[in-house]
């Protein structure tokens, strides 16, 4: 709308004591320019701020004991406190809940193993791989006590317990690949990892693809035997972040890995508390933690390295043979578009 000015005959100005037009300008200039600072500040930091999200959402997991430490301990959210940003915590049964949840934006921070992650980015998951949280021998192929299973080969026309996208399932395929055999030798029933434990003492299936700390509940409790075991077919514990949440708050990556670095640490000083942590989140006996923590899970090296990428290359190439991942993927770019070590690298620096 514009505003026209009605024509008025001139008057003659009159000046008033004391005031000098010239210093009134630079005065009002002066606050005018003042004023538009503070706005411009103001709108700077509430786009700032805006920018910032209200929520981080970490996953949890049983095969995760550094997050279940930090959820205990609740540093995130003493991190994250004086911003306001709130801190809430998921469960992720398996690598394959935990894969669901960043696909549906469910989550920021998921824990899956190296392998179940390869194969979501090779299916077009846009994740990142940013930190290891251990390197496990998490897995084995699990019978009863009272079973004629010995080997992969006696697998052939049993039912068997699975959890499909996950760690156990892959360590089965490659296992029965290298028996000559594939998945359709035998009778996969799908169950996440504790209902896979509890089909197997219930003598619902013959064996089951396990998954600690379950495999070493039923090692001691109902004795039943890891009747195949091979460490080097298990891939590492990795935490991952959604692409898109990576390339808008880098910052937020690194506070959290800072955080997690903190929990790893403590824990290598502290095993007594970690264990007590697992015993507590798990429903445990302290002899199970200790199997599982103490024998078969090593924390000392949080760095996602030259190994790993050879292990998850090599991974790759056989889920590629066998057909879990297509055959026109090329695996070793997409460990390279899988992997960003950067953010633990800032971490590493600022320390």
């Amino acid at each position: 709308m514009s505003t026209t000015l009605s024509a008025r005959s001139p008057r003659k100005a009159t000046r008033l004591p004391g005031f000098n037009l010239r210093s009134a300008l630079k005065a009002v200039a002066a606050v005018g320019f003042a004023i538009g600072t503070t706005l411009a500040l103001a709108g700077f930091t509430d786009a700032h701020a805006a920018d910032a999200p209200d929520r981080i959402t970490v996953d949890y997991a049983y095969y995760n004991p550094v997050a279940l430490l930090l959820k205990k301990k609740g540093w995130v959210e003493e991190e994250f406190a004086k911003d306001d940003i709130k801190i809430r915590w998921v469960l992720s049964l398996g690598s394959n809940k935990a894969l669901e949840f960043l696909r549906g934006r469910s989550t920021d921070f998921g824990s899956t193993a190296g392998s179940a992650a390869v194969v979501a980015r090779a299916g077009g998951l846009p994740i990142k791989s940013v930190y290891v949280y251990s390197k496990p021998e998490w897995t084995a192929l699990v019978t009863t006590k009272d079973s004629d299973i010995r080997t992969v080969a006696d697998l052939k026309g049993k039912r068997v317990a699975v959890t499909r996208g996950t760690d156990p399932h892959i360590f089965l395929l490659r296992a029965l690949d290298e028996a000559g055999l594939t998945e359709k030798d035998i009778k996969p029933v799908l169950l996440q990892h504790p209902d896979g434990y509890r089909a197997l003492v219930g003598g619902q299936v013959d064996a089951w693809a396990g998954l600690d700390p379950h495999m070493a509940k039923g090692e001691l409790e109902s004795g039943t035997p890891l009747f195949y075991r091979n460490a080097d077919l298990n891939t590492y514990g990795i935490l991952n972040v959604r692409e898109e949440f990576a390339a808008k708050h880098p910052d937020i990556i690194e506070r959290v890995l800072k955080v997690y670095e903190k929990g790893r640490k403590f824990a290598l000083a502290n095993p007594d508390e970690l264990r007590a942590v697992l015993v507590e989140a798990v429903k445990l006996t302290d002899d199970v933690a200790q199997k599982q923590l103490g024998e078969r899970t090593d924390i000392t090296n949080p760095v996602i390295g030259q190994a790993h990428r050879e292990t998850f290359v090599a991974t790759g190439e056989v889920l590629k043979k066998i057909g879990v991942i297509k055959p026109d993927v090329d695996v070793k770019r997409t460990v390279n578009d899988l992997i960003d070590t950067s953010f633990l690298e800032q971490v590493s620096a600022s320390n």
